[in-house]
């Protein structure tokens, strides 16, 4: 019975010791599988941290540039308040600033085609007036006559300069007017403008010019006394105080409209707003009679 009694023990403890040898056969494999999963979690993650290294490098480079783009719309913002100040522009506040770029784009390109088509500036580098538009005593017959341009003093052989885009008419030495040599500019919207007693011409008949181009230098030929430009506005037959004209500018935009009322402006206005909003057409200036010109 006790022989009985130990095999059914030894029995027992050998299914005792192959179930845990099972056991710890599977269990190893499982363990040997955990532990790769946990390889292949511990790769994971530290590529996981890489991408997250480089995601927060990226987030600071384009918070960077947020912040940097927020400065320049903040500067842009400033700057355009500027220009539509200029431009005598008072957008909406709630405006977008596209629309506001947009608009003061369009404003600006309206300005600079009025500036270049019709006489602005002064024409020499002096400003130096020495007789206005108007009656005054003449200088060198010492009679009271009237003045159709002004004098602008300047030294002999300074370049003369053109105030607007336009057409040559004249440039040539006219005797009758005692304006010696003399250049005369056609012009856009019916606007043309004289330059006279020049030492030398530097421009001939039928050329188109730049406003800015040199046309001539200063001199002193026909009636005058000493080296000065006489410088002349028309429009049509009409002689104009050319003084306005001189002192239009951008940043004195309106101050030309407001002292020369002989002109349709609004019309002027309007043909140049069409011409910036479409193709430009081809140039033709409108010609101005010059028969009659006198000193």
């Amino acid at each position: 019975m006790s022989k009985r009694m130990f095999a059914g023990f030894l029995a027992i403890l050998a299914a005792i010791m192959l179930g845990a040898f099972c056991f710890i056969y599977v269990l190893a494999g499982r363990v040997s599988d955990a532990n790769e999963r946990i390889h292949e979690l511990t790769v994971r993650y530290e590529e996981t941290r890489g991408e997250k290294d480089v995601l927060l490098r990226e987030k600071a480079v384009l918070s960077s540039s947020v912040e940097n783009k927020a400065q320049v719309i903040d500067i842009m913002g400033s700057e355009l308040n500027y220009v539509e100040s200029l431009l005598g522009l008072t957008p909406p506040p709630d405006k977008p600033l596209h629309e506001r770029i947009a608009a003061a784009g369009q404003r600006a390109l309206e300005k600079r085609m009025m500036l270049d088509s019709i006489p602005s500036g002064y024409p020499v580098e002096s400003r130096f007036i020495t007789s206005g538009f108007g009656t005054r005593m003449h200088p060198v017959h010492g009679n009271q006559s009237f003045h159709g341009g002004v004098d602008l003093r300047s030294p002999r052989g300074e370049p003369v300069y053109a105030t607007a885009d336009g057409i040559v008419e004249w440039a040539a030495l006219h005797r009758q007017s005692g304006l010696g040599k003399m250049v005369i500019l056609v012009h856009n919207y019916g606007l043309a403008s004289t330059y006279a007693h020049l030492d030398e011409i530097k421009v001939r008949e039928g050329k188109f010019v730049r406003k800015g181009d040199v046309i001539g230098l200063v001199g002193s030929t026909g009636v005058s006394t000493a080296p000065h430009l006489h410088y002349e506005v028309r429009y049509l037959k009409s002689r104009l105080n050319p003084k306005p004209f001189m002192d239009w500018s951008v940043q004195s935009y309106d101050h030309v409209f407001e002292k020369v009322d002989k002109i349709q402006w609004r019309s002027i206005v309007e043909a140049v707003r069409r011409n910036t909003e479409r193709p430009a057409r081809a140039w033709a200036p409108q010609k101005a009679s010059w028969s009659a010109i006198s000193h």
